[in-house]
């Protein structure tokens, strides 16, 4: 058997190919964008066979990189999560498009299941809230707007990204694919009960979900399936949804560990242990990872739109070129000069969960040049992570340091900024990728390179801290211009 770990990382914009040696040393990456469809507002689709053949495609580019699949000890595979793919068994290929986490068509049936009382006992049962970021709804809305859906009768198989990735690696000539989905992707769907670790029928005819459709519900580690598809039989021995595989890759192994992921979103994980965390601020309860059937938990804070506000202010507005731009105009400007971006371009998540909320650009006048802009759309990062904080500490877990990683943290004016605004150390690795690096410990764990977690929380290497160096009245001050502009964006 061989020593290199080979991740997918399945992403919102991108799909791509990761090799690990077991030191943590990224030894190649081959990544392809993914294409994103609006159909209508509020809509947000992608096209599961892309996904297939681009993640195949990175694959195979890293397991010759290898020197073939014989020296790839195992697949680990992170993910896009809530993401929801309808497949057919049969054939192998999509039945319609994949409804992506951002995708906001249920709040309308959210809002009712709320309004009829029914949100204490999903969170109870699920420790997540009703609103159209999960995938329960997604699916109900696709078992009744898509007819070829219910055409496909004992064909038609549901899952997550993960599911998906893996019944395409496992499928063979006359044979079906493994239908398998972790416990931390299982864990957002609003259809598996936190406690138990299973589906949950209360929940599944809530939201009018066959459990026929449903993948079985697996480990984050040990052999789960094997593909033959890259020229010899490799174990995919890793699963872990994304901000779950970052969390394992920042090493927050014990109960306060806490790290934010800022990618096409920003997430918020504590670390909690084998306690399920209850939240009376509006936080998630989640699945931290699964091992041996033994689920160790954390709290989570969603933020809907992050490295995608660089994104539409790049191909939108036109108001950087490059995302790096961002932090030279940043600098080029003492202040924000009283102008605040509340980037709700897809409603506002924790501790809001508004859906129908928009995004806000206030305090502009004559003064105010790209730059204030610009800035302001960064300093949002810092200010979403303050109203989180603000939430954990409520729920009796403030943060005494944060761990950053994520595409957005190369930004040092950035990282500066979070420590300033939250008032707490921040530490970012020098290898930032720590969502596919997550997936490499699980997969080296669940093939044995590593005996444990801990031992395989050494691949994540050297790290660098920013301390927090501003006044608490500069801080106080702009965080009180940031709570009017959040009332503007969450006005009825």
């Amino acid at each position: 058997m061989g020593e290199m770990l080979l991740v997918i990382d399945e992403g919102t914009t991108s799909t791509r190919a990761m090799l690990f040696a077991p030191d943590g040393k990224c030894v190649g990456s081959r990544a392809e964008p993914l294409t994103q469809s609006y159909p209508q507002p509020g809509r947000v689709e992608h096209d599961a066979a892309e996904i297939w053949t681009k993640s195949a495609a990175c694959a195979q580019a890293m397991v010759d990189l290898a020197g073939g699949a014989d020296r790839v000890a195992a697949i680990g595979i992170t993910n896009q999560r809530e993401t929801i793919v309808f497949w057919d068994t049969a054939t192998g290929e999509p039945l319609a498009p994949a409804i992506v986490w951002q995708d906001r068509r249920t709040a309308d049936v959210c809002r009712a299941l709320r309004e009829a009382g029914e949100e204490a006992g999903v969170q109870a049962r699920t420790g997540l809230l009703l609103d159209p970021y999960f995938s329960a709804t997604k699916i109900a809305w696709a078992l009744e707007n898509w007819p070829q859906l219910r055409e496909a009768g004992e064909r038609l198989a549901v899952g997550t990204i993960e599911s998906w990735l893996v019944w395409k690696l496992t499928a063979g000539k006359g044979r079906g694919g493994c239908h398998v989905t972790d416990a931390t992707n299982a864990s957002r769907t609003l259809l598996m009960g936190l406690g138990s670790g299973r589906w949950d029928d209360g929940l599944l005819d809530l939201f009018g979900v066959p459990r026929r459709l449903l993948p079985e519900i697996v480990d984050c580690a040990g052999e789960i399936g094997r593909t033959t598809l890259f020229g010899g039989s490799i174990p995919i021995c890793g699963l872990a949804g994304d901000q779950q595989a970052a969390t394992i890759g920042q090493a927050c192994l014990v109960p306060g560990d806490t790290k934010a992921t800022f990618g096409t979103g920003a997430f918020v994980l504590t670390q909690y242990g084998a306690r399920v965390p209850a939240s009376r601020n509006r936080l998630l309860a989640t699945v931290a990872w699964q091992l041996g059937g033994e689920r160790a938990y954390a709290l989570e804070g969603s933020v809907f739109v992050a490295g995608s506000l660089m994104q539409w202010l790049r191909d939108s507005l036109g108001l950087i070129a490059t995302a790096p731009e961002s932090e030279t105009l940043a600098r080029g400007v003492a202040d924000n000069g009283g102008v605040y971006c509340v980037p709700a371009l897809s409603g506002l998540g924790a501790p809001w969960w508004r859906a129908e909320a928009r995004g806000v650009i206030s305090g502009l006048s004559f003064t105010a040049t790209r730059a204030h802009v610009v800035r302001a759309a960064l300093e949002a990062m810092a200010h979403q992570a303050h109203d989180l904080k603000t939430a954990f500490a409520a729920d009796g877990a403030d943060w005494q340091a944060l761990r950053i990683d994520g595409g957005m943290v190369a930004n040092d004016w950035l990282a500066q900024d979070l420590a300033d605004m939250l008032a707490v150390p921040v530490e970012r690795p020098a290898f930032v990728e720590t969502t596919a690096l997550g997936a490499a410990m699980l997969a080296g764990v669940g093939c044995g390179l590593f005996a444990s977690l801990a031992e395989a929380a050494a691949m994540r290497g050297a790290v660098e801290t920013f301390a927090p160096a501003m006044e608490a009245t500069a801080r106080n001050r702009r965080l009180s211009g940031w709570a009017q502009a959040v009332k503007q964006a969450i006005r009825d």
